[in-house]
């Protein structure tokens, strides 16, 4: 009914992804947002179609997603069907349906683009949990080679320290999500092509990032003192490419080390100490993060391990830091660089 008559390509990593679709805008729209990931025609090892149409109604009952931790709205809803599933969402009417083979939205996309990013993103991460990753709840950079992952309790501020690292040299690997597998006797990181989003706090406070709020805004929030200005729920895409560089996104690493951010709004000096997880498994709720609502099971039942005791044996293979003390960028990006320029 809504045929798809345009497509393109993009490739992260070792993935090559077709995306189809019947909106050529909409194809416009993701090519600007995923910059160079974007790739020449080729074999596909997954395939997407964005139907753009109205709302649909589909003859199911569906159940709702309970919010996630700390949140109370419903934004989602779901059907389990026998081979797969379809999830709804409940502002826009947007639908997700996908399978193990198909993986089709259908309904407004062109005006929820965003949820069409997130929706590519998602079908990377279940073609690479698949295949033995496991899921990190983490930002990431790189230099010369070397990784880093950057994890932290609620509202540490991960993706801020990630881009006063990518200001000071580093390469940026991910946002909020890294994919961790065994690389010879040591990790490798994989992150997701996924722009990170900052909320005005961190663009004052990182010159290199001020063309990302508009000037005429600038003046309302520097007028705002820091504990509002640090909570304010406004966020701004960065766009990596157009800053930074287009060579300076880049999706995998071998991954040195972890820090896990767990510091407090005071003026206590930081303090960086090494940590060993099987010791210190307090730790471990900053970094698991579950695969939520897009992700399908295999159909042969073979799941990974993604027990604790996984993920403690895959992070045995970097060395961990934890960062306590008063919350202080600048130190930290300090600490992260003496470790990746000197190991």
């Amino acid at each position: 009914m809504y045929p798809v008559t345009t497509s393109f390509n993009l490739v992260f990593g070792e993935v090559r992804i077709a995306v189809k679709t019947n909106q050529p805008t909409l194809v416009a729209v993701l090519k600007e947002y995923f910059g160079s990931f974007v790739s020449t025609s080729g074999p596909a090892d997954i395939t997407i179609t964005a139907h753009e149409a109205p709302a649909q109604a589909f003859p199911f009952s569906f159940t709702q997603k309970a919010p996630d931790p700390g949140k109370t709205k419903v934004k989602e809803e779901y059907v389990e069907l026998d081979d797969g599933r379809i999830v709804r969402k409940r502002l826009t009417g947007l639908c997700f349906v996908f399978t193990d083979r198909e993986h089709l939205a259908i309904g407004p996309c062109l005006s929820n683009a965003n949820q069409i990013v997130n929706f590519i993103n998602n079908r990377y991460i279940q073609w690479k949990l698949h295949r033995g990753c496991l899921l990190g709840h983490a930002a990431g950079v790189s230099y010369h080679g070397r990784g880093l992952a950057l994890a932290g309790f609620s509202g540490m501020g991960k993706s801020t320290l990630a881009l006063h690292l990518v200001s000071r040299g580093t390469s940026f690997v991910s946002n909020d999500r890294l994919l961790i597998s065994p690389n010879g006797s040591g990790l490798e990181m994989n992150g997701v092509a996924k722009l990170p989003r900052i909320n005005p706090g961190t663009v004052l406070n990182n010159p290199m990032l001020s063309s990302v709020i508009p000037e005429e805004e600038k003046a309302t929030f520097e007028s705002l003192p820091k504990e509002e200005l640090w909570d304010l729920e406004h966020k701004y895409d960065v766009p990596i490419g157009g800053i930074f560089g287009p060579s300076r996104f880049a999706l995998s690493a071998p991954m040195m080390g972890l820090v896990i951010l767990n510091w407090d709004r005071t003026e206590a000096p930081v303090a960086a100490q090494e940590v060993h997880l099987d010791r210190r498994r307090d730790l471990l709720a900053a970094f698991i993060k579950s695969e939520g609502l897009f992700y399908l099971p295999l159909n042969d039942g073979s799941e990974p391990d993604r027990s604790a005791e996984a993920y403690i044996a895959f992070l045995s293979r970097c060395r961990v830091w934890e960062v306590r003390g008063g919350t202080d960028f600048y130190t930290a990006a300090n600490i992260c660089l003496r470790f990746l320029e000197t190991q």
